[in-house]
């Protein structure tokens, strides 16, 4: 009898370890960041159909926001700092695979394949994403201190108006596009403020788009899924 409670023992606390030891765990430095922001509102989109491909983007698995421990600790800063206003973030991308950058460099050769050009990408031609910016093959993602993000109302979750949707390639979303109401262009202020408050640059033609400022690994570009 005392045998089988001993082995009965064993097994529970095998349990207990496996349960607490991901299959996979995240590169050192590397983090979920719900652990750190519980109540943030993440919608990745290349977990989706709803981006510029058109199709879910290789290396995402989950609907699952990592980042560099070190980006995560600022944008906890930043989520804290909206709250006082009664606004929050929204995140549509973090960390992002090689494989996905891959993903879009080989869709962009592929110039027939043009079925989300009309909402994503209407004024520029597909042959010209490279040379204007929009994609790269290389992706400043890949290095876990890149985001893409909005802001929303406290109340109702809803998006601010920023005068663009993400992930348009055009003017619109360029910080420096001059055909916005006062509404929009105070909402992008917003946002360019309190990112650059707690270390982040912007890229201009993306007004969603930031880089922590002195990112832990500047020259490194991880391929782990996101999962």
């Amino acid at each position: 009898m005392m045998k089988n409670k001993g082995l009965l023992l064993v097994l529970i606390i095998l349990g207990f370890a496996f349960a607490k030891s991901p299959v996979n765990p995240l590169p050192e430095g590397f983090v979920y960041v719900k652990d750190y922001i519980p109540d943030l509102d993440v919608e990745l989109r290349y977990l989706t159909d709803h981006n510029f491909v058109g199709k879910p983007i290789d290396g995402y698995h989950t609907n699952t926001l990592i980042l560099t421990k070190d980006a995560a600790v600022a944008l906890q800063k930043v989520q804290e700092a909206l709250r006082y206003q009664n606004l929050c973030l929204k995140v549509y991308d973090g960390y992002r695979p090689q494989r996905a950058v891959n993903n879009f460099v080989a869709w962009a050769k592929d110039l027939g394949d043009t079925i989300n050009k009309r909402e994503f990408y209407p004024e520029v031609e597909k042959q010209f994403l490279f040379s204007e910016g929009y994609i790269a093959s290389k992706s400043g993602h890949s290095r876990g201190s890149t985001i893409d993000l909005t802001i929303t109302d406290g109340n109702t979750g809803e998006p601010l108006d920023m005068g663009g949707a993400y992930d348009f390639f055009g003017e619109e979303s360029w910080l420096s596009y001059a055909n916005l109401t006062e509404a929009q262009q105070n909402n992008r202020e917003i946002l360019q403020k309190v990112m650059q408050a707690n270390n982040f640059r912007n890229y201009p033609k993306e007004w969603w788009h930031f880089t922590l400022r002195w990112e832990p690994f500047p020259d490194t570009y991880f391929d782990f899924p996101v999962e």
